[in-house]
């Protein structure tokens, strides 16, 4: 796939981040990688809206630089060059601070119990991070957080947001979509102060196993997601 073509993919999550109401004021990060071996990447600028961010404005990283451009987020560098480097399944790593996701990071114990169906896509499948001790701004951070995401696609940052990797663009933003939507509900199930009615672990896996056999849904998703967004993001 051409630079041209993942700068537009890159785009469109980023707008419709916006449009889900998914980045902190003019924070966060969203990157996707070009080469075969992830170590070249494009990445936001620091301080962009994503609201009105196009595919030219994007930066082209390279995890092998010595040094880092004026504006690119220290943080941004830290996290998604570690991860593109260190996780070669991580093509596309969304990284942003969504209501009910990081309301759930903030919880003494921030599993997300699968109370329903799309809870349970996630069952067993997401990493946590339970050791946040301030921006994640060096080399060593961005190492323990590849670390601790592993194989898995979601990372819980704990007292901080979520992150979600995929093979694709399409894939890490339906997974990221999913997380914060069924965040949402487990988020409103607590609000309740009623017990949680959980899952069996065997009916979540069953479910979770579900999801994963059409991943052809994710890349539908996107696409039609994307279809409504106004097109000057090309540009």
């Amino acid at each position: 796939m051409s630079e041209a073509v993942l700068r537009g993919e890159l785009a469109a999550l980023c707008r419709l981040a916006a449009r889900f109401d998914w980045q902190e004021a003019t924070a966060n990060h969203i990157s996707l990688a070009v080469s075969d071996d992830g170590t070249k990447f494009l990445i936001n600028r620091r301080w962009r809206n994503f609201a009105t961010l196009k595919a030219s404005e994007l930066a082209l990283l390279d995890c092998n630089a010595s040094e880092l451009p004026e504006d690119i987020d220290s943080t941004a560098w830290a996290i998604h060059g570690a991860i593109h480097r260190l996780v070669p399944q991580a093509r596309c790593v969304v990284h942003l601070h969504p209501t009910y996701a990081t309301a759930l990071s903030c919880l003494r114990d921030p599993i997300l119990y699968p109370v329903d169906q799309t809870s349970a896509r996630f069952f067993k499948r997401v990493a946590i991070d339970g050791a946040y001790a301030g921006m994640a701004d060096n080399r060593a951070e961005g190492e323990r957080l590849a670390k601790i995401l592993g194989q898995k696609k979601i990372l819980m940052m704990g007292n901080h947001g979520v992150l979600s990797i995929g093979e694709s663009a399409a894939a890490a933003f339906d997974a990221f979509y999913h997380f914060e939507r069924a965040a949402r509900t487990l988020m409103l199930a607590y609000g309740t102060r009623r017990k949680l009615n959980v899952l069996e672990d065997k009916v979540a896996e069953k479910t979770a196993l579900a999801w994963e056999s059409e991943p052809e849904f994710g890349e539908a998703h996107f696409a039609q997601m994307r279809a409504g967004l106004p097109p000057d993001y090309l540009s």
